[in-house]
């Protein structure tokens, strides 16, 4: 099981992306991260976008409410969600 910190903002989680895949998802968990493949590729940014797209359809909140907290530049990443709880992030993602 992820860790998941929760405030007053939202959520926060670690995530490992996995860029140029043939199929978007979940496809299971990393160490202390959830890995995540995206078909998009890792080039201007692109990645990023497709990830925050990604958590916004799989947890149904709008786009603005996800943010990239660290690692926009690499592979891995925390996600920052705000306005949700960690239960339901775990119900929605099924962790």
């Amino acid at each position: 099981m992820i860790p998941i910190s929760e405030n007053d903002a939202g959520v926060s989680f670690a995530i490992k992306v996995h860029p140029r895949a043939k199929k978007a998802g979940i496809m299971g968990e990393l160490g202390d991260a959830l890995k995540v493949s995206l078909t998009a590729p890792p080039v201007e940014g692109r990645a990023n976008d497709a990830c925050i797209e990604f958590f916004a359809k799989a947890l149904k909140v709008p786009r603005s409410s996800i943010t990239i907290a660290s690692g926009a530049g690499g592979r891995n990443k925390v996600i920052r969600i705000a306005g949700v709880t960690g239960q339901y992030v775990r119900d929605r993602l099924h962790l």
